[in-house]
């Protein structure tokens, strides 16, 4: 039995999720956090796409992502295996870094937009890593509540939801969030 074939609707978000093998760790170290992003961004120069939000755990991460040229399959299939030739060769090991293929969710709806971003946001309080989601560095959160801006993540996907000028639209979304 084949697997399933992934339906990609150009222009809609997806939430993706891709753990380690075993659940083993992916991000060791802050260099890994580091070297990831910069896949990210290479492969976007690329294969372009829009990041509306990140979430880098310490064994899986998460993206609400879409693609309008390319299908979600051809950006993953690129970011996975730049990162697993990367995490191989540093670590000396061989084999599988991905337990398997990576999650995807058609995200059909505003409500589901903010909904997988609060959840995508708030993965390392759940996780007791941190006690608030601005604590967490390797996420897009602190991106969305400071003026500060991120050359892959599209924050209008989500901000403009809210009404208001862009810092009442960071504070609505903070409320929401928290």
């Amino acid at each position: 039995m084949g697997r399933r074939k992934r339906i990609w609707v150009p222009g809609t978000f997806y939430h993706v999720v891709c753990r380690g093998n075993r659940r083993d760790a992916l991000f060791k170290d802050e260099g890994d956090f580091k070297t990831f992003l910069r896949i990210l961004q290479q492969v976007h120069e690329k294969t372009p796409f829009e990041l509306a939000t990140y979430c880098l755990m310490t064994n899986h991460y998460h993206l609400q992502i879409r693609s309008k040229d390319q299908s979600i399959s051809k950006v993953m299939s690129l970011v996975n295996k730049r990162y697993a030739d990367y995490y191989n060769t540093k670590n000396r090991i061989t084999g599988h870094v991905f337990e398997k293929r990576y999650y995807d969710k058609p995200i059909e709806s505003k409500q589901g937009m903010l909904e997988v971003s609060r959840y995508i946001h708030l993965n390392p309080v759940e996780a007791n890593m941190v006690a608030h989601a601005q604590s967490y560095r390797w996420s897009s959160y602190r991106y969305y509540i400071h003026t500060s801006r991120h050359p892959l993540l599209n924050m209008a996907a989500i901000l403009d939801y809210f009404s208001g000028d862009e810092w009442e639209k960071r504070q609505k979304y903070q409320d929401f969030v928290g």
